[in-house]
C-alpha cells in the first residue's frame, strides 16, 4: 500500500501554514545549527547562536581564530559544548584545507559526493548531513530525525526498526525530488510532534488524526 504522504502534506500544510525553516541568515549558520542542535531542543541551539552572533564568530575566519575552549565557551547553552567545539574546529579545518575555505568550492560538488564529504566530517551523521544537504546546499535530502521515525511507525508508513535510509526512501521514493517540498515537510513533521505527537500521544485533534490506521474490527 502507498503511503498517503502528499495528504499528510496537505493536512500539515492546511494546519500549522508555513514553518520558515531553516531559522538562520546564512549558510555557514544554518551548518553551525545543525551540528548544535544534536542532542538539545532548537532553544538551545538559539541561546548558542546568539552568543556566537554577539561575539561576531558567525564567521568563518573568526572561527578560525578562534581557539576551541572560546568556542566552547560560546556555545555552552547547547550542551555537550565540548564534543560540539572540536566538531566545529574540525569542520573549519576541514573546509580551509580542502576547499579552500570557500563553501561555493564545497557545495560545488555532487550531491552524492558532497554527502559523502560531509559524512567524513567528525561529528556529521546522516541527519546532519541531510539537514546541511537540503538547508545549506538546496539538494533535495530528506532529513530524517527521531519525530519522522515517530510519525511513520504510528502510521504503519514504516516498521519501527526502520533505518535512516529506509525512512529516507519513503519520502524520496513516493515524492517529487522538491527542495521546498522536503524542507517544508520535514519543519511540519517537528510541529506535528511538537504539538500531537508527543512521547505520549494527543491524537484527537490532530491534523493526521484521519490518516491514522483503524484497529482491527
Amino acid at each position: 500500500m502507498t503511503p498517503p504522504l502528499r495528504q499528510a502534506y496537505g493536512l500539515l500544510l492546511a494546519r500549522f501554514g508555513p514553518q520558515h525553516w531553516w531559522p538562520a541568515q546564512t549558510r555557514l549558520e544554518m551548518m553551525l545549527g545543525a551540528i548544535l542542535t544534536q542532542n538539545t531542543s532548537w532553544t538551545n541551539v538559539a541561546k548558542a547562536i546568539a552568543h556566537l552572533r554577539r561575539n561576531h564568530a558567525l564567521q568563518f575566519d573568526a572561527l578560525e581564530r578562534a581557539t576551541q575552549e572560546q568556542i566552547a565557551e560560546w556555545i555552552r547553552p547547547a550542551g555537550y559544548f565540548n564534543q560540539k567545539s572540536g566538531y566545529i574546529k574540525n569542520m573549519v579545518g576541514t573546509i580551509r584545507e580542502r576547499f579552500g575555505g570557500s563553501l561555493n568550492t564545497l557545495f560545488a560538488l555532487d550531491t552524492p559526493a558532497l554527502r559523502k564529504e560531509l559524512l567524513s566530517w567528525k561529528g556529521v551523521g546522516p541527519e546532519t548531513a541531510d539537514s546541511i544537504l537540503l538547508y545549506a546546499a538546496k539538494r533535495p535530502a530528506f532529513v530524517v530525525d527521531a519525530y519522522t521515525k515517530r510519525v511513520g511507525s504510528r502510521h504503519g508508513w514504516i516498521g519501527e526498526k526502520a533505518t535512516y535510509d529506509e525512512v529516507a526512501r519513503l519520502f524520496t521514493d513516493h515524492l517529487p525530488g522538491d527542495v521546498a517540498l522536503f524542507n517544508e515537510y520535514h519543519a511540519l513533521i517537528v510541529r506535528l510532534c511538537k504539538e500531537h505527537c508527543n512521547t505520549q500521544p494527543k491524537c484527537a485533534g490532530c491534523p493526521l488524526e484521519p490518516l491514522l490506521p483503524k484497529p482491527p474490527r
